[in-house]
């Protein structure tokens, strides 16, 4: 029995690196993941490697400083899965830093991609 049985874990950055182990370790513990990445071809790829380990696995192609992509990811992951219960952010957006105050907005922090 795993640790993460019947949980629905959506990780983002999950086509390379630190997203990807995190994807195949969650998967090994029970999890049903959910692979989020702009890189389609590796996140494609990522979610086999689950599924050829025995793991449930999909992938959606997202960009995390767009939130009608985030929307839509939320939306996918609760239409197969049924449920979230674990958001792993590993993806992250470059770009100048600021405190995350209320003069810190969605729309400046990614630079009026809104």
């Amino acid at each position: 029995m795993g640790r993460l049985d019947n949980k629905v874990a959506i990780i983002t950055g999950a086509a390379h690196g630190i997203g990807r182990t995190t994807a195949l370790l969650f998967a090994s513990e029970g999890a049903r993941v959910v692979l989020a990445d702009q890189d389609e071809a590796a996140g494609e790829a990522s979610a086999a490697d689950v599924r050829s380990a025995g793991g449930e696995a999909t992938f959606v192609r997202v960009d995390v400083a767009s939130a009608e992509d985030m929307q839509g990811l939320a939306r996918e992951a609760d239409e197969t899965y049924g449920s979230i219960d674990v958001l792993f952010n590993n993806a992250g957006i470059e770009g100048d830093t600021q405190s995350f105050t209320a003069e810190c907005t969605l729309e400046k922090m990614c630079r009026g991609r809104f």
